[in-house]
């Protein structure tokens, strides 16, 4: 019995990841109102650590050891600071987020390249054609978002995008490399503890940390600590070490189809058929990349 549900478990967590993680977009749009980005990001972080410090002082859990720790002080830099600082930072300045969501396409794909290189993982014809499906059914999911009104993009936010593009995705591969099978509390500790280090020290230079204490302020930033950087970062770090890196990251594709979805129902967004035919078409295609064998 405990076997067939650890099973279903381990079916159901991929899943679960993609529908927690896509929520996180729609928290953001909630609290973006109410604080400037990175200062909406330090108070996230901020939360995060206390609560896993509390839990991990009540729990007395073991801390890693030294070396240890800095792994995951690196992995958490390039997963959680780099990747959502230039998220945040790229977006209130004018990109628009279709179209970053559409730069994160990249991201299954360098890490599929990242973890071929430093884990040796192999990258068969499924991963390929699975891939180059996921980035078209992408691109079907966000046109009509991208083509509904004209804007423009500059180097400085093409560059931010890419950086945090490459960072999450070398930081899940460093994760597997030189962090996996620690324990997930204590090595999330020391995850947001760069992460906080380094988008509070943006915030106090650019920022002014002016925060509106809005009903819907504090219910996307409680939703934001709990259900993405707790819940949904122990799944993809679970994920992470229980399988191969490039598959993890073939569940990006996606992110865009479940938050157009999840938008749809809460702020009444339309769909058109194009995005369902794309959204079908990227499942299809995380499925192919998904399996083991070509």
């Amino acid at each position: 019995m405990f076997s067939r549900s650890a099973d279903l478990l381990s079916r159901l967590a991929p899943l679960l990841f993609v529908v927690l993680w896509s929520t996180g977009f729609v928290g953001s749009r909630m609290g973006a109102p109410y604080s400037e980005p990175l200062t909406f990001l330090t108070m996230r972080f901020g939360s995060v650590l206390v609560l896993l410090l509390a839990i991990a002082l009540i729990q007395k859990v073991r801390w890693p050891s030294p070396r240890q720790s800095a792994h995951a002080f690196v992995s958490g830099f390039m997963i959680h600071g780099l990747y959502l600082t230039g998220v945040f930072w790229a977006i209130d300045n004018g990109m628009p987020a279709g179209l970053f969501a559409l730069m994160t396409g990249l991201q299954p794909v360098l890490t599929a390249f990242f973890a071929h290189l430093l884990l040796g993982e192999r990258i068969t014809r499924n991963h390929v054609i699975g891939f180059v499906l996921g980035l078209v059914g992408i691109c079907m999911v966000l046109l009509p978002r991208l083509s509904s009104g004209s804007f423009s993009v500059t180097p400085i936010q093409i560059l931010v995008s890419l950086v945090a593009v490459i960072s999450i995705s070398f930081g899940t591969v460093y994760q597997k490399r030189f962090a996996a099978n620690l324990d997930m509390r204590t090595a999330t500790i020391w995850q947001y503890c760069a992460a906080l280090l380094f988008c509070g020290g943006l915030s106090l230079l650019t920022e002014t940390q002016t925060i509106i204490w809005s009903p819907d302020f504090i219910f996307a930033l409680v939703w934001l600590v709990l259900v993405l950087s707790i819940g949904a970062i122990f799944l993809l770090l679970w994920l992470i070490e229980k399988g191969a890196v490039s598959n993890t990251a073939s569940l990006f594709y996606l992110v865009p189809a479940v938050t157009a979805t999840i938008s749809y129902l809460l702020f009444g967004e339309p769909i058109t058929p194009l995005q369902v035919l794309g959204m079908i078409v990227t499942a299809l295609g995380v499925i192919l990349a998904s399996r083991r064998k070509a």
